[in-house]
C-alpha cells in the first residue's frame, strides 16, 4: 500500500452518500433498505487498500428537518452501510451529515448543506487533511461544488444523470476534474492521478 499525506497530513476522498454509495429511494431511513451500488464495494476497498486515504462521506440529510427521518435513522442507515462495506474488508472512517435545508431552518443552520464546504472543511479539521490532494466524489452538481469551494479535486458520476448536470456546471463556470461513468471509474481515476502526483 502507498500511503500518501502531504507534509505529513491526511489525503481523503470524500464520497456523497445516496445515489452515490447506494441506491437513493428518496429519504432513506431504513437500514433494511440499503443497497450497494454497483462496484461501491470493490472500490472503496482498492482506493483504501492502495492509497491509505480517509474515506469520508458528506451527506445533505434535510428529510431530518422535514420530519420524515430522524438522526437515529440516518446513523442506522450508516451503520448498515459500513456493515455492508465489511463484506469487502473495508470501512467508510466518518460520516458528515446536514440535517438543515433553508426552506425550513435559518441560514446560520442550513449554511452547512452542500454546496456549502462546510462539512468538507470541518472533516478537514478534524482529520488533518490536505484538501489540495483531496477528492470530492458526488453524483449531483451540488457536490462538485462543494469539493471546488474546499479545494479538492472533483469527480462527477454521471450513470444515471442529464446532460443538464453538466450544462449547469458549464453555466456556473465550474467543472469537475474528472466525469466518470461509474464508481471503479472514479476509484480507478483517482488511484491513477495519486500515484501520478506522488510519483
Amino acid at each position: 500500500m502507498v500511503n500518501f499525506n502531504l507534509a505529513g497530513r491526511n489525503v481523503a476522498v470524500f464520497l456523497d452518500r445516496d445515489g452515490t454509495i447506494n441506491y437513493d429511494p428518496g429519504y432513506l431511513g431504513d437500514p433494511e433498505k440499503v443497497e450497494l451500488l454497483p462496484g461501491v464495494g470493490e472500490g472503496i476497498a482498492k482506493l483504501k487498500n492502495e492509497t491509505g486515504a480517509k474515506i469520508i462521506v458528506i451527506s445533505n440529510q434535510s428529510g431530518i428537518t422535514r420530519g420524515l427521518i430522524s438522526d437515529s435513522d440516518v446513523n442506522a442507515v450508516n451503520t448498515k452501510i459500513n456493515e455492508l462495506l465489511a463484506n469487502y474488508g473495508t470501512e467508510i472512517d466518518a460520516f458528515y451529515y446536514c440535517p438543515f435545508h433553508p426552506e425550513f431552518d435559518s441560514p446560520e443552520k442550513a449554511k452547512c448543506r452542500k454546496p456549502s464546504p462546510e462539512m468538507i472543511l470541518k472533516a478537514a479539521k478534524d482529520f488533518d487533511i490536505d484538501l489540495t490532494g483531496s477528492y470530492m466524489v458526488g453524483d449531483m452538481i451540488t457536490d462538485v461544488e462543494a469539493g471546488y469551494r474546499a479545494g479538492t479535486k472533483t469527480v462527477l458520476l454521471t450513470s444515471n444523470k442529464e446532460e443538464s448536470e453538466n450544462l449547469t456546471l458549464q453555466n456556473k463556470s465550474i467543472m469537475p476534474t474528472f466525469v466518470a461513468t461509474n464508481f471503479l471509474d472514479a476509484c480507478k481515476f483517482i488511484i491513477d492521478d495519486f500515484l501520478r502526483r506522488n510519483n
